[in-house]
């Protein structure tokens, strides 16, 4: 399934999307940051977003190669990074369902000291969540995009980063030009989307850690 420089661009793209669009405090500084700066701040808040990110998987890739790469290691990854996206998958739909997912483009607040490109990077690290998910899934597509090279790393962090600048330019334009651009309906029913994709990408994850070990 992911074989192909092509097959991990587009799913990186896909799982970032989905990461992205969940509420947190990346978000909420953006819908802050917007407000006061206007739209510009999204991009550039998603420019230290990537700084952090990309300084991550050189990391991952120079210092924990040789012991990432081996069998047990590599599958017992895939099973872990497998059960994190179905937990996520069945979340994401559990919380639209019952009504939990809401979009607030709410304006105000005061605008931040630390500019757009700091306070992207500062909100990813101390994100919880965030370091639960590049030492399960983030690690596991580092782990399948090392078998194509530097160039299969290169399409996975250009595929994940394009998600995050993609989302949060969405929300600028919609937070300067008004809520009926873009209506909690349309982000409930693309959280659902995203939601069944991560479960189906999941048990594949889980399928080749599986198959690693044994």
């Amino acid at each position: 399934m992911l074989n192909s420089l092509g097959a991990i661009a587009f799913t990186s793209f896909v799982v970032g999307f989905s990461g992205a669009m969940m509420p947190g405090p990346v978000l909420s500084v953006t819908i802050n940051e917007v407000s006061q700066r206007g739209f510009l701040a999204g991009p550039l808040i998603v420019l230290g977003h990537g700084i952090i990110e990309l300084t991550l998987v050189v990391g991952l890739t120079l210092g924990l190669s040789r012991i990432l790469t081996q069998e047990p290691v590599m599958g017992a990854i895939g099973v872990v990074g497998g059960v994190f996206l179905l937990w996520l998958g069945f979340g994401m739909c559990r919380d639209v369902i019952k009504g939990r997912i809401s979009l607030e483009l709410t304006k105000g607040g005061k605008k931040s000291s630390l500019g757009p490109i700091l306070a992207g990077i500062i909100t990813s690290i101390s994100n919880p969540y965030w370091s639960l998910w590049w030492a399960t899934v983030g690690l596991a597509y580092v782990l399948i995009a090392m078998k194509l090279g530097k160039i299969g790393l290169a399409f996975f962090f250009t595929g994940h980063i394009l998600s995050d600048l993609v989302w949060y330019s969405l929300v600028a334009i919609a937070l300067s030009l008004g809520r009926k651009l873009f209506s909690d309906k349309i982000y409930r029913g693309l959280v659902v989307i995203c939601g069944m994709f991560l479960i189906g990408l999941g048990i594949y994850f889980a399928y080749s850690g599986v198959s690693f070990i044994t």
